[in-house]
């Protein structure tokens, strides 16, 4: 098995992540908001509840006449929601039982990211690095090295670091006790779509998850701060032996790498490659007051970058759609809700916080020239050392 794309270029720039971007408020009820029917007494202002229909095949979606058209997708599955309301604007397939790849990371994270302050400083031992798959994207955690736990969620996140993920979750009680938080996890989320075999996405067999299941996951983590910060971050540095050296997001549409134009408003979230899942991708944008997060499972046509394409063309109808369709469905519908207060999530790193200061987040603002010499520098240190491509 394969993970990872055949070669991948340096992060040529990087963008700065606004204030407040990271927005949610509390959930929206489990079937949807209430379409108008211009037939009821009182025309238009009249409302009656239209039932979710995600769990039907093939593309849903509730067009009002004056709604943009949906783009051409090629993914075995796909959604689009409102990470605020949780209101799913269209899907395709959206609990279609595919492999996740590194999306699962996103689980992963929600499981174990509240049990460690990322302060906390641990040595790497064999044990911890033993049981890694081949061709397993790395980060380049090494036994006997001292590392914070914020470090290695940054190779998590960053890198997609499988070395990383084996050390987190030896922490937290060892890999299949993991494998058992993240499926008890996903079932508190209302994801019943998802089965945890192998915590760092690795192919196995019976492990799967739906395009619903990881919009659900992406969602929650915006809710975190921790989780926003880490996923939001183009650049950073990761401790070596001989120093510190650089390393870069793999979600090219975070970091505009090989080609593909970031996409602006970008809050981040997670990419996957393996030969058996192909690509995936959690993504997330704020834009207007409004932040969609998109889900995309292996598209059938073009190359390796095709995922991102289709999740910029996704993200760009959701705004362009926005009071021209009715949802099709909730993020919220499969578990119990408790209505409360909004919940913020900051890209902005609090004067508080253990976060420390060696990433670069991405967002709106893009680098000037000085800032981009930067990221060439730092970048460069780290094609010095060899790295497995990261999924």
């Amino acid at each position: 098995m394969t993970i990872g794309f055949a070669s991948r270029a340096a992060v040529s720039a990087c963008s700065l992540c606004a204030a407040g971007m990271l927005l949610l408020v509390s959930p929206a009820a489990a079937t949807g908001r209430a379409g108008t029917d211009p037939g009821s007494p009182g025309g238009s202002g009249t409302t009656v509840p239209q039932p979710a229909i995600l769990q039907h095949e093939g593309t849903q979606v509730r067009l009002h006449a004056d709604a943009p058209g949906l783009p051409e997708v090629s993914a075995l599955s796909w959604l689009v929601a409102d990470a605020g309301t949780g209101e799913v604007l269209a899907a395709h397939n959206a609990h279609e039982k595919l492999p996740p790849a590194s999306t699962l990371k996103t689980l992963f994270a929600l499981t174990v990211l509240p049990a460690f302050p990322g302060g906390v400083r641990h040595t790497v031992t064999a044990r911890e690095l033993s049981g890694i798959g081949p061709g397993s994207s790395l980060v380049g955690v090494t036994e006997g090295h001292t590392y914070q736990v914020s470090d290695l969620w940054r190779g998590v996140f960053l890198n997609s670091g499988n070395d990383a993920v084996h050390v987190l979750a030896s922490l937290n009680g060892g890999w299949e006790h993991t494998a058992r938080q993240m499926q008890a996890k996903a079932r508190a989320l209302g994801a019943v779509d998802t089965h945890v075999v192998s915590p760092d996405g690795y192919d196995a067999d019976g492990q799967v998850s739906s395009a619903y299941d990881l919009a659900v996951f992406g969602r929650a983590g915006l809710r975190n701060p921790d989780f926003a910060r880490y996923c939001s971050t183009a650049q950073a540095y990761f401790p070596g032996d001989g120093g510190s050296y650089g390393i870069a997001n793999t979600n090219r549409l975070l970091t505009g790498a090989d080609g593909v134009a970031p996409y602006p408003g970008l809050i981040g979230i997670k990419n996957g490659y393996t030969s058996n899942a192909g690509n995936t991708l959690v993504a997330a944008a704020h834009r207007d007051g409004r932040t969609l997060v998109v889900t995309v499972m292996n598209p059938q046509d073009g190359g390796g970058f095709t995922v991102y394409e289709e999740a910029r063309a996704l993200l760009d109808w959701g705004f362009a759609a926005g009071g021209h369709v009715d949802p099709v469905g909730s993020l919220d519908a499969l578990r119990p809700v408790t209505h409360g207060p909004a919940i913020v999530a900051s890209a902005v790193r609090p004067a508080e916080s253990d976060w420390p200061g060696t990433g670069t987040v991405a967002g709106a603002a893009g680098l000037g020239a000085a800032g981009l010499g930067a990221g060439a520098a730092l970048l460069g240190r780290r094609s010095r050392r060899r790295r497995t491509a990261a999924g």
